[in-house]
């Protein structure tokens, strides 16, 4: 076999192509005047060509040397690239702690998540309650008496944080397995089952009864711009995000469309959501417009919009239980017990999914002219003008 048939003048002056240098080295040139190492071998008679990197940055004589690196390690009976790949995975696990694989693992679902995560609502739960106590363990020996540890002081008393870090940590956890690190990936599981079932009772946001709503929405009476925040909230049946970002230039006419980066949902499952206008809710947007500043029915006292806590805090200083989020039962209760608007209406007012993903393929209707009654009857009944009873007849 012959070996060194090329220069490093032959090198540097050869045109675009293919230079055997021996024993599988081959120098590929190309049209730029960059090149390529590239080694060939055959391994269980199957032919391989592994890339020992650029021109640039490796001379000759270190391509000669690595070359023959490789060729020993053939001559091993190994496959020289998945060899190098295991060394790799080798090297990385020295820096292979559960913090730093669980930032890749957040880094890698990014793309999934609202405003890629932004909010850092997925990742807090690790970052809070798991990362500072034993982030700095190679993720390979986290076990599930490491992860009982970490979650018991929380496992009944923030049962739904506790929750959400052993789910995220078993997904950091397959992340591993798949990144070819020798993880337990049932190690969460075993968790579980050390910790027990949690003895805590979940406790939903308090709410208005429905027949308590008019009382509640003549006393926001003084224009101001959380009251007449509040008044939107309770006659529209949305979350508080859409409220505090409704802007002119999503109303046209009767219909205000909620942008889906203010509808709760994940990143790319979010739509456009069509809010048919009562007539209470139209009156309520002429009063707040001269309120408006760049477009926003609800802005802030000093820049932006009015604070997601801003509409709970009246409430509290009124010594109420109830909170904003909590309209949206009253409005849901009301349907049910007052009305008889079907479940797929009632739950679209809410803009709550239902059904499978093979019957929302195929119902592709919002209900919003069915809506659009059952909102103004709603109205109807928040101002006054309505009995405790109502019949919604089907259209």
């Amino acid at each position: 076999m012959t070996l060194q048939k090329l220069t490093a003048i032959k090198v540097k002056s050869a045109v675009p192509g293919k230079y055997a240098d021996g024993g599988g080295l081959w120098l590929v040139k190309r049209v730029d005047g960059g090149g390529q190492w590239v080694l060939r071998v055959t391994i269980y008679g199957r032919r391989r060509e592994m890339g020992l990197g650029s021109l640039d940055a490796v001379s000759l004589k270190e391509a000669r040397e690595t070359a023959e690196h490789w060729r020993s390690v053939v001559r091993q009976g190994k496959d020289p690239i998945k060899e190098r790949e295991r060394l790799k995975r080798e090297a990385a696990k020295t820096d292979s702690t559960l913090t730093s694989v669980a930032v890749e693992a957040f880094e890698a679902r990014k793309a999934e998540l609202k405003d890629d995560g932004k909010a850092g609502r997925w990742f807090s739960p690790l970052e809070l309650h798991v990362l500072p106590k034993i982030g700095k363990i190679p993720v390979e020996e986290v076990d599930q008496q490491d992860i009982k540890t970490t979650l018991a002081p929380i496992w009944h008393e923030k049962a739904d944080t506790a929750r959400k870090a052993i789910n995220r940590l078993a997904i950091v956890m397959r992340h591993a397995a798949a990144m070819g690190l020798d993880v337990d990936i049932q190690a969460t599981d075993k968790a579980k089952a050390l910790l027990g079932k949690s003895r805590h009772v979940t406790s939903h946001i308090p709410s208005l009864h429905w027949k308590e709503v008019p009382t509640f929405y003549d006393s926001l009476s003084e224009g101001t711009t959380t009251h007449l925040a509040l008044r939107l909230l309770i006659l529209s049946g949305l979350r508080s995000k859409p409220i505090r970002f409704c802007n002119l230039d999503q109303i046209e006419g009767d219909v205000w469309t909620v942008p889906a980066e203010y509808m709760k949902a994940r990143k790319g499952k979010a739509v456009d959501f069509r809010v048919p206008l009562s007539s209470e809710m139209q009156s309520v947007i002429e009063l707040a417009k001269p309120l408006a500043r760049d477009g926003f029915l609800f802005p802030s006292v000093r820049k932006g919009v009015i604070s997601d806590a801003t509409m709970s805090r009246l409430m509290e200083r009124r010594g109420m239980k109830a909170r904003p989020h909590g309209f949206r039962s009253s409005l849901r209760t009301w349907s049910a017990e007052a009305t008889d608007t079907s479940r797929d209406v009632a739950e679209m007012a809410l803009a709550h999914v239902t059904g499978s993903q093979v019957e929302r393929t195929y119902k592709r209707t919002d209900f919003l002219e069915q809506r659009r009654i059952m909102m103004e009857r709603w109205a109807d009944h928040v101002i006054g003008q309505m009995g405790d009873v109502v019949r919604i007849v089907r259209h």
